[in-house]
This record gives structure tokens, C-alpha cells and sequence, in this order.
């Protein structure tokens, strides 16, 4: 008989949180109890898994007895704090912050492109970045075949990315603007393009080419997320990756031009082919029918939409596309519980001997 496994999820009444207990409610993992945490001011609330009730509890270093897997989506700063005495109380961790990302001890798991690198997890594993996910997903079917040497992507993401309040200030603005006539750029902005960051601007009816705060190289954290995630991801640190990361005033999935150079000349009907046969990637590609992905198709699957596949006019190597996928969905919850589901199949659902992780 297969075990059956109590999961956790932390941050459990947030966005993403929301989105993970939803997957799990159709997911094959063996389930024998969902336990629901957040913080105490959430604590309380009472959520609903396959028709039961479910008091959300707070979290604590004392959450996590008996539990065997625990998914966490309630910030950088909740799980550096209480992942580890998860791993330490004997459950694996999947995560989808970036605290853990760049950890040499922690797996960053696409499942459809390196579930292997779940076989020596530590206790925790990393969920990348949501417009890494997608690209890697993309890009997978066509390294495995022609290699890769360069990858320059510009990402057009949706407002989910940066959490309720983004999404709230959104439809606040784009009401004003469409409703009172107020220009545009006049409109009052909190929160976009970075939470952190000294000054805001509003995105109603405009693209902030700024997503997180700047670094000391120009590029902002999201694209040097996207570079570090995915050389760690295909294991290469010689790929070129370079990134341009725009928010757009789209409430859901991410999109996202990417051009990659392979090693060897890929024919583009080899590269749909094996796009089309890759596990997770849809093609929507025939331009004869103006049929390529939309973020507002994409919306609520789990799959990643791939068309507007061509040559590049004076490159021969090089390759344009256009990747779309549910930020909320394959960019978080369903590759969260896409790991879980992995790490049952492959057996690797146990306690951590030799804890890694800080106690802080």
C-alpha cells in the first residue's frame, strides 16, 4: 500500500497559497491530511480542502511534527526562519521563494527538465523564479537536441507577480483612468514597480521596465534571478543569458520573447516537433490562422504555450519564440506540487540525516 502523506502549506491564505491547496485538491499524491499555516494574523481563518473545513493555525518552529512534506509560499524571510525546523522535524521542503535558490545545497527543480537533481536533495528544494519556469520549459526539448549557447529574453509579466496589493492597485487605476478621465501618468501608484524601491509609478495603461529593485549592475534582481536560475537549472554556467524584465498591466500569466542561439542549426519544424512532444509545452503556432499563445488563454492551465517560432533573418543559428504560461499555476503552486508529486515517484519523500539549513 502507498504511503499517504500529511502536507503542509505555509502561507496558505495568500495568492499562491491558494493556488497550491487548489492543485493539491487534484493532485496524484497520495494525501492523508492537509494542515494549513500562515501568520497570525491569518490564523484563524478557516479554508476548505475536498469539501472539509480547515482552521488555518499560526506558524511556529513547533508547526511541524508529523508532517512529511511541506510547501511554502509566505515569503523570503518566513521560510529562511522556519524551513529548516521543518527539515529538522523530519519533513522535505519545497520552496517557492527565492531564499533557497542559489543554495549550492538545495535543488532548483523544474520537474519536466531536471528532476534528477531531486535524487540528492538536503531537506529543501527550490522552486525557480515563474518566468525562469516557463523558459525553461521552452528551451529544454530544444537543448536537449541542439544544445544552447545563447538565450536573451524580455518578459511581459502580469501583475499577479508582485501579489494582491499589485493586482488591488491595478483595477483601482485602471478605474480611475477609464472612469474620471485622469491622465495616466497623474494617477497615484504604492506599490509598482517595486514594493522596496524609492519611487513608484503607475502601470494602468502603461510597462515599467523594472520588476524588484536595481543591482549594481544595472540589471534588476527578476532579470539576474533569470540568468543565475537558469545556468543552475541546465547545469552550464557557459550559456550567455541575458534579461530584460517588463511588468505589464495584465492581472495574470506571464509572457515572454526569447531569442536563444544553438550549438548546432536546428530546422524549425524539428524545434516545433520537439517542442510539441515535451512534457508540459503546448504549441500554438500556424501564423496562416494568426494562432500563437495569449496570456489570457493561458490563464488557469498548467501547461506552457509556445508559437511564434522562426528563424532569425540573418543569424544562422539563432531562433525567435514566444512563451506564455499562469504565473500563479506552473510558475508557483503547480511546480511546487509537480515536485512533490516527483519526490513520491521517485521515492525521496524521507527525513534529512545531516541537517545543512541554519536555525535562525
Amino acid at each position: 500500500m502507498s504511503k499517504e502523506y500529511v502536507v503542509a502549506v505555509v502561507g496558505a491564505t495568500g495568492a499562491v497559497g491558494s493556488c497550491m491547496i487548489e492543485m493539491l485538491e487534484s493532485s496524484t499524491l497520495p494525501i492523508k491530511q492537509v494542515r494549513l499555516f500562515a501568520t497570525i494574523r491569518s490564523a484563524g481563518k478557516v479554508l476548505t480542502f475536498k469539501g472539509q473545513d480547515i482552521t488555518v493555525e499560526e506558524t511556529t518552529e513547533n508547526s511541524f511534527e508529523g508532517i512529511d512534506i511541506a510547501l511554502f509560499s509566505a515569503g523570503g524571510g518566513v521560510s529562511a526562519k522556519f524551513a529548516p525546523y521543518a527539515v529538522k522535524a523530519g519533513a522535505v521542503v519545497v520552496d517557492n521563494t527565492s531564499n533557497f535558490r542559489m543554495n549550492p545545497d538545495v535543488p532548483l527543480v523544474v520537474p519536466e527538465v531536471n528532476a534528477h537533481a531531486l535524487d540528492a536533495h538536503n531537506g529543501i528544494i527550490a522552486c525557480p523564479n515563474c518566468s525562469t519556469i516557463q523558459m525553461m520549459v521552452a528551451l529544454e526539448p530544444i537543448r536537449q537536441q541542439f544544445g544552447l549557447e545563447r538565450i536573451i529574453v524580455s518578459t511581459y509579466q502580469a501583475v499577479s507577480g508582485a501579489g494582491a496589493k499589485a493586482i488591488a492597485e491595478t483595477e483601482r487605476e485602471i478605474k480611475e483612468v477609464v472612469n474620471d478621465q485622469v491622465d495616466p501618468k497623474d494617477v497615484k501608484a504604492d506599490i509598482l514597480p517595486a514594493g522596496g524601491d524609492k519611487k513608484h509609478y503607475p502601470i494602468a495603461f502603461n510597462a515599467l521596465p523594472q520588476i524588484d529593485v536595481f543591482t549594481d549592475n544595472d540589471y534588476t534582481y527578476e532579470e539576474m534571478k533569470m540568468t543565475n536560475e537558469t545556468k543552475k537549472i541546465m547545469e552550464d554556467d557557459s550559456i550567455a543569458v541575458s534579461a530584460t524584465c517588463v511588468r505589464i498591466p495584465v492581472i495574470l500569466a506571464h509572457s515572454e520573447s526569447v531569442y536563444i542561439e544553438t550549438k548546432e542549426v536546428a530546422p524549425i519544424d524539428q524545434v516545433k516537433a520537439a517542442i510539441s512532444a515535451f512534457p508540459g509545452a503546448v504549441l500554438e503556432d500556424d501564423p496562416s490562422q494568426q494562432i500563437y499563445p495569449q496570456a489570457v488563454n493561458a490563464a488557469g492551465h498548467r501547461e506552457t504555450f509556445v508559437g511564434r517560432i522562426r528563424k532569425d533573418l540573418d543569424a544562422e543559428k539563432g531562433i525567435h519564440m514566444w512563451v506564455v504560461s499562469d504565473n500563479l499555476l506552473k510558475g508557483a503552486a503547480w511546480n511546487s506540487v509537480q515536485i512533490a508529486e516527483t519526490l513520491h515517484e521517485r521515492g525521496l519523500v524521507r527525513a534529512t540525516e545531516d541537517l545543512k539549513f541554519e536555525m535562525k
